[in-house]
Order: C-alpha cells, then sequence, then structure tokens
C-alpha cells in the first residue's frame, strides 16, 4: 500500500513576538527527521504553550502522534491545523495524512472524503490521487470482504455447535452406559441376594421333609416294636 505523511517545515520568518515558538519548532523538526518522535512531541507541544494557534506547530505535533500510532490524537491536531491554516498547498497536507490514518483503519469512505478535500486543495498531488483510487476500489470490494467473513464466522459457529452436539452425544452414551453398568452392578446383588434366599428356602424345605420323613419312619418303627412286643410277650 503506498501512502506517506507530509511534514512541514518552517521556513518563513516569524514575527518578533513569535520567536520562541518558531525555536521550538525547529528544534521538533530536527527531532523528527532524527525519527525521535517521542522527543519531536514534546518540542511542538511547547511550541504551542507559547503560540497555540500557531498551525505549523499543530500539523507537526500530529504528525509526530501519527507516527508513534496515537492516531485519534493525530487527527484532533490536524483538524485544529485545518481550522487554523489559510495557505491551500498546506491545507492538502493536512488532509492527506487525515486520509493516510483513515485508510490504515480501512474506513475507506472516510479516507476518500479526506483525500477529496486534499486535491481540492492541490489538484496536482498525484499521490493524493492515486490513494484515492485505492480506497475507491478497496471500498467496493469491502462489502464481498465483509460477505466472505460472516460466511465464515457462520462455518465456524457450525463446526463449534456439531463438536457441542458431538460432546452432548458423546456424554449421553457414556451416561447410558454408566447408568446401565450401574442397574447391573445393583441386579447382581440382588440376584446373589434373592439365590441365597431360595437356597436357604430350599434347605429348609429339605429339613423340614427330612424330618417328617423321620418322624413317619420313627412312628413306624415304634409301631413295630409295640406289635413285636406284643407279640413276643
Amino acid at each position: 500500500m503506498r501512502h506517506t505523511i507530509l511534514i512541514i517545515l518552517l521556513t518563513l520568518a516569524a514575527a518578533a513576538s513569535a520567536q520562541t515558538d518558531r525555536q521550538f519548532i525547529r528544534e521538533g523538526n530536527r527531532q523528527y527527521r532524527s525519527k525521535q518522535y517521542e522527543k519531536a512531541e514534546v518540542s511542538y507541544r511547547k511550541a504551542l504553550s507559547k503560540n497555540n494557534d500557531n498551525p505549523q506547530a499543530n500539523y507537526n505535533l500530529g504528525c509526530a502522534l501519527m507516527m508513534q500510532q496515537k492516531d485519534s490524537a493525530a487527527i484532533e491536531q490536524y483538524k485544529k491545523a485545518a481550522a487554523l491554516e489559510k495557505e491551500k498547498s498546506r491545507l492538502a497536507m493536512v488532509y492527506h495524512n487525515v486520509g493516510v490514518i483513515m485508510q490504515n483503519h480501512q474506513q475507506y469512505a472516510d479516507a476518500i472524503e479526506a483525500y477529496k478535500q486534499s486535491l481540492r486543495n492541490n489538484p496536482h498531488d498525484n499521490e493524493t490521487r492515486y490513494n484515492l483510487a485505492l480506497c475507491q476500489q478497496l471500498l467496493k470490494n469491502q462489502p464481498q470482504q465483509n460477505k466472505n467473513q460472516n460466511q465464515n464466522q457462520n462455518k465456524d459457529q457450525n463446526k463449534d455447535k456439531k463438536k457441542d452436539q458431538d460432546k452432548d452425544k458423546d456424554k449421553n452414551d457414556k451416561d447410558k452406559n454408566d447408568k446401565d453398568k450401574n442397574d447391573k452392578q445393583q441386579q447382581q446383588p440382588q440376584q446373589e441376594q434373592m439365590s441365597k434366599e431360595n437356597a436357604e428356602q430350599l434347605l429348609n424345605v429339605a429339613i423340614q421333609e427330612e424330618k417328617a420323613t423321620q418322624q413317619r419312619i420313627n412312628k413306624a418303627m415304634q409301631k413295630s416294636n409295640r406289635k413285636s412286643n406284643q407279640k413276643n410277650w
């Protein structure tokens, strides 16, 4: 993606009352060129503390903030610079950089408006024109990209839903197996208990039958003895 920011270097002589903020701006410009953006920010803020209506200080502070990825704060400074700046070529630079920030955040509609505003102030800026055409194309493609993203999100949601269903099925199967196992384990002691009780009942019946049989035998023997005795006597 082809886009750059533009920085204003103070070249015009300032009035005597503005010498101090001019010095801070120059100091900030040296730091900016050395990529010392935090130090440049401090210098530009010092310039604004001396003259808050200095459009160059506001604009250059926006550039230093932008290079530190403080985009929201940079936009605020560019707005202040645009409200103060009267020279069209500088206004074009302000709106160009606003467009770059919006383009970086994929806010293509806002970027397009900023680039158009830049071209109104400088129709001969080919870089701004290129960025404008690029954002217009990206904006056309954005609905399809959003549609594809939504489709992918739906696919992921369906996959997650199926995974959850499979997990629920596995859990239900496991619960059913555990229940069957528990039922069998519960039935086994009951069956063993019933078998033991049946065996005891059968044994008692056998004992009773044996007693009854023994009683009948004893009675028969007693009768036999009585008869024998009677006979022998």
